[in-house]
């Protein structure tokens, strides 16, 4: 007997449990509010390059998803950053980091891969640009209804992948009468998440450092991460550079409403005087990201979200896993797929 399944989320723990489900009798939809896929592990592109805005690669640290990435999905054009990642403190000074990192994998064509490689090899049907706003529970399972009123139908089990506060919003809108949900929610809703704001400053020169990134470790400069995408092979044409820089938090909550340009322009001055490169404070393009709910700085009461499977609602994500890192969501969507999977 086949059961259905409705996924809230294509990042990479919603597709990490489609995928898992790929051979069971259990058919999977895809609800996604945005126009791709991979969630916070995203791809764009602009003037013949191809960068990281959100989660720059996939750690080595899990041997099951490693496996998965480099044996049972498709390899081609997956490709290994091999340039370390240094350090800094707050004084600006760029030493040498301790890169634990075996590998950093991502793909020429961009991380967005890693979701549609998974999804692909399912047949789950995926709906992009659907924000799904009300649950309704039935006698057995539960009614999906998006922002727009319209009705996706019924599926004998749901599970959530959105980031924990945005989690939290749809079982607050959710028509469900049940002793012990404003217990779930409230624990989702306590997760405490990063905020981040991006910026991707493109130049037309080659800049030479020994490094792919480097990263602030006492959290205390205006600036947390700065990545050369030019050291992932197949993102930017040859003799130019192109950096992500993350800004870290209270600089991001603090310039997070300012006009674009504006932003963009301190973000290229505060990188200039950090790789000490007055060059750097005029790109020739720029691009930007604002990430509300960049990283969960905590994970969930796990046993709050015990109970809620007997009532056909699951969890996953990196705000479900022990660490906030793409490899962890990824892990997450696997068990919860397998949760399911012996469930139905």
């Amino acid at each position: 007997m086949t059961a259905t399944l409705a996924v809230v989320g294509a990042g990479a723990a919603g597709a990490a449990a489609t995928y898992t489900l790929r051979d069971t009798p259990v058919e999977v939809t895809v609800f996604e509010k945005s126009r791709g896929v991979c969630g916070r592990a995203a791809t764009r592109r602009n003037e013949d390059c191809t960068y990281e805005y959100g989660a720059n690669y996939l750690k080595a640290d899990d041997d099951r998803v490693t496996e998965l990435v480099t044996e049972r999905l498709p390899t081609e054009g997956l490709i290994d950053v091999q340039d370390p990642i240094y350090a800094f403190e707050r004084d600006g000074d760029i030493t040498e980091g301790r890169d634990a990192d075996e590998h950093k994998w991502t793909y020429e064509a961009g991380i967005t891969q890693l979701a549609k490689r998974l999804f692909g090899a399912t047949d789950a049907t995926v709906h992009n640009g659907v924000r799904v706003e009300t649950l309704r529970r039935l006698d057995h399972g539960w009614q999906i209804v998006d922002a727009e009123g319209t009705d996706h139908g019924e599926f004998d089990a749901v599970l959530l992948t959105p980031p924990a506060p945005q989690t939290a919003d749809i079982l607050g809108q959710a028509a469900w009468e049940h002793d012990d949900r404003r217990t779930l929610r409230q624990a989702i809703a306590s997760v405490p998440y990063r905020t981040v704001v991006a910026g991707v400053l493109h130049y037309p020169f080659e800049l030479d450092r020994p490094w792919y990134a480097v990263v602030n470790t006492d959290k205390d400069h205006d600036i947390g991460w700065v990545a050369r995408e030019e050291c992932k092979a197949g993102h930017v044409p040859d003799g130019e550079s192109l950096l992500l820089v993350q800004m870290n938090e209270p600089w991001s909550v603090a310039n997070y409403d300012e006009r674009p340009e504006q932003m963009l322009a301190e973000m290229a001055e505060r990188t200039a005087h950090l790789l000490d490169d007055e060059r750097l404070t005029d790109p020739d393009w720029t691009d930007y990201q604002h990430w509300r709910y960049s990283q969960a700085e905590e994970q969930v009461d796990t046993a709050a979200l015990s109970d809620a499977a007997t009532h056909d609602l699951y969890f996953a994500g990196d705000w479900v896993a022990a660490e906030a890192r793409l490899h962890t969501a990824i892990r997450s969507g696997l068990e919860t797929g397998e949760v399911i999977a012996a469930d139905f």
